[in-house]
């Protein structure tokens, strides 16, 4: 087998629960940075249905690729388990992920059973979920219902031909556009587009998919091509960046700054000016998520837990922390295994991005070490 076909999950830190005592656990957490964890997100699957270039290459994700069994996976018990503890030390939003997650069979029992968790305060947790949207026409209502609040579709382009090619294996776009009108009408809201924009691929898309998003109550955001694991044959003349493509948009849609929502936001806002030049709601916003030419490490507040337990501290990772052991093997109580997070992010020095800008080589960790695949942790 191939290097290139190792699955990740081979890969991570084993926790002791010997080690654990040292680490408070209860409260807000903060980093070596200072940076809190408020955001989770939680990869179901590392299977999708779609072989997108800079995600899931077909030549490396093909019928031999050895995906993770399913009694690897947690269970959506354990996957609550896991979000609880999480949730009593600052955590607010998840965010469900995959791969596809829609894949996960029954995964509207996953979203009842996080939707149910509530912050030290009281508070429902912000619950959302990313997907290609093509298995969303027949499980927004579920969603819904199961509670989940809102969703993020991956969109890559609007003309048909374009997006058959995007995601390789000849999936229609009409079918997604079926998808966000059924979870408009099923109100799972604010949704958000994600459009990843690669130079010389699908650039040609941004006028379109702004015309056809503004105004509609959908918030489109543009993503430059990221270095995202070893498989997509990343290289930086194929980013486009986040300031050419607002200069692209603003020239037809004048455009007006608009404040980020949150601290640790990774999106920077634009609104639509009316006439008046002033920000017109009823127009709309779009984002940009520069994680290549505007590094934010400074504020990221976010870790990724994979689907089979492993905790991983940031999206351009080469290692985990593997929490399944003290789930199954180790029994270990809630208290230890809190613990155990609580240590893991008091630990965390993470700042790929940033330190990426620093050095000659944009293509490799500074360790030389083999990085996480986006597939295996989400976006």
């Amino acid at each position: 087998m191939s290097e290139t076909r190792i699955p990740l999950s081979a890969v991570g830190r084993p926790l002791r629960l010997e080690d654990l005592a040292a680490a408070p656990a209860g409260g807000a957490l903060l980093d070596r940075l200072a940076r809190p964890l408020t955001d989770l997100r939680i990869s179901v699957t590392d299977r999708c249905n779609f072989r997108c270039s800079y995600c899931m290459p077909k030549e490396v994700f093909d019928k031999d690729y050895p995906y993770l069994p399913h009694a690897a996976l947690l269970s959506f018990e354990e996957i609550t388990r896991l979000a609880r503890l999480f949730v009593a030390q600052g955590v607010t939003k998840i965010r469900l992920t995959g791969g596809e997650p829609l894949l996960r069979k029954n995964v509207e029992l996953l979203v009842e059973q996080l939707a149910a968790l509530r912050t030290p305060g009281g508070e429902p947790l912000d619950l959302t979920l990313t997907t290609n949207g093509s298995l969303l026409a027949r499980k927004a209502r579920a969603l819904r219902d199961a509670g989940l609040r809102r969703v993020t579709v991956s969109l890559d382009g609007l003309d048909d031909a374009v997006f058959r090619r995007m995601n390789d294996v000849d999936f229609p776009v009409a079918d997604v556009l079926r998808g966000l009108e059924a979870a408009r009408e099923a109100g799972l809201g604010p949704i958000k587009v994600n459009m990843v924009v690669k130079r010389g691929t699908n650039e040609d898309q941004i006028l379109p998919m702004a015309r056809h998003f503004r105004g509609s109550g959908v918030v489109l955001r543009f993503i430059e091509y990221m270095d995202v694991g070893a498989t997509n044959g990343w290289r930086m003349d194929e980013v486009l960046p986040s300031a050419e493509l607002v200069r692209r948009l603003g020239a037809e849609f004048p455009l007006v700054p608009l404040e980020a929502t949150a601290p640790g936001e990774t999106a920077q806002r634009w609104g639509y000016a009316g006439a008046d030049g002033r920000y017109d709601p009823a127009l709309g916003e779009v984002g940009v998520i520069s994680s290549v030419t505007q590094a934010f490490c400074g504020d990221c507040s976010r870790a990724r837990l994979s689907t089979e337990g492993r905790l991983y501290l940031c999206l351009f990772a080469s290692q985990g922390h593997d929490l399944k052991p003290l789930l199954r093997e180790k029994q270990a109580s809630d208290a230890q295994i809190a613990a155990a997070i609580a240590g893991i992010w008091q630990g965390r020095g993470d700042r790929y991005s940033e330190l990426r800008g620093l050095r000659a080589s944009d293509a490799a960790p500074a360790s030389g070490a083999r990085r996480v695949e986006m597939s295996y942790i989400g976006g």
